[in-house]
């Protein structure tokens, strides 16, 4: 029995078109009609075309570039739905803007991902889907369920199908200390070993690789992180792991390519091969291409999480 809900319904703000009408692609199903702009003064205009009373609502919003009006979308989006009667409400954000505030840092620092989701439950979301949060506490910032996706094992398929499983060749490589267990459990999926970047972070954005922890030498290494924001850490990983650690060649790989500043002048001109992205964010629309980034679909992984919480069946295999 559906618990909440006539039919599903998916919609969307303007962070990630794309990616919502490939999920409603994998559901068979037509994206719901709004109209999501602004008036003259810069306010959030919504206007929902089509019905919702009672239907399982998805709305599809990355809160990324430029972060408060896409999040400010996803909040009155949230609250139309709310106020035209929708059966349940499921705020789908594939990439969670915010989630580096999670903590306290120095004195008087805010804790904004937490009022983030505190915004998103008032506005009147039940649940909350979601992939790979900067830091999985977040979770517990929330007063309604939040199914936390991890995009790991799409990564894994893809190296598997590469360079095979087990391959002695190849090693998985953290970062820095904070992604030692991403990292550990990744390289378990390709039955590799692991090294670690041990670095210190003089300020924001900024990073000063100190030693490499592991021997890399003569193997083709993968870099896993969860963000890439300005691309500083991860190239400097890559260049040390490369002249430090003699690694034969260096790819990447990252759920969410934020790709603000010089980040795409970085990796560029890097050491690293190629560098993989989940389609969370889309690549920036003003931005010259870069050949070394591709993009994996996450559609398939949504529309199954999606299709699950409608039918009210467990979705915890996802999360491996």
């Amino acid at each position: 029995m559906i618990a909440h809900g006539k039919e599903i319904k998916v919609f969307c703000g303007n962070s990630n078109p794309a990616l919502a009408e490939e999920i409603c692609s994998q559901l068979y199903t037509k994206l719901g009609e709004a109209t999501v702009s602004q008036f003259a003064d810069g306010e959030c205009s919504i206007s929902v075309v089509e019905p919702v009373r009672g239907k399982d609502v998805f709305i599809v919003q990355s809160t990324c570039n430029p972060v408060n009006d896409h999040l400010m979308e996803m909040l009155v989006m949230i609250d139309a739905m709310r106020r035209a009667s929708a059966g349940r409400i499921t705020a789908v954000i594939p990439y969670f803007g915010y989630a580096r505030q999670d903590r306290k840092a120095k004195s008087r620092d805010p804790i904004s991902a937490k009022l983030v989701a505190n915004l998103i439950t008032a506005a009147g979301a039940d649940r909350v889907l979601t992939m790979d949060l900067h830091a999985a506490q977040i979770q517990g910032f929330f007063d309604i369920p939040v199914d936390n996706l991890m995009g790991a094992h799409l990564f894994a398929k893809h190296y598997i199908k590469q360079f095979g499983k087990n391959n002695e060749d190849v090693m998985v490589v953290s970062p820095d200390v904070g992604s030692t267990a991403r990292a550990r459990a990744f390289s378990m999926k390709l039955g590799v070993n692991m090294a670690i970047v041990d670095k210190r972070r003089e300020k924001a954005n900024q990073s000063e690789v100190m030693n490499i922890i592991g021997n890399v030498e003569g193997k083709k290494c993968i870099l896993l992180d969860d963000i890439v924001d300005t691309a500083g850490s991860l190239v400097g990983a890559a260049k040390a792991i490369s002249e430090i650690g003699g690694a034969k060649e260096v790819y990447a790989c990252a759920t969410h390519g934020v790709l603000s500043g010089p980040a795409i002048d970085r990796i560029e001109n890097s050491c690293i091969k190629e560098l993989l992205f989940l389609d969370t964010i889309p690549y920036p629309e003003d931005r010259p291409k870069c050949d070394k980034i591709r993009y994996l679909s996450t559609a398939p992984v949504f529309a199954e999480a999606i299709r699950r919480i409608y039918e009210e069946v467990s979705i915890s295999n996802l999360f491996d």
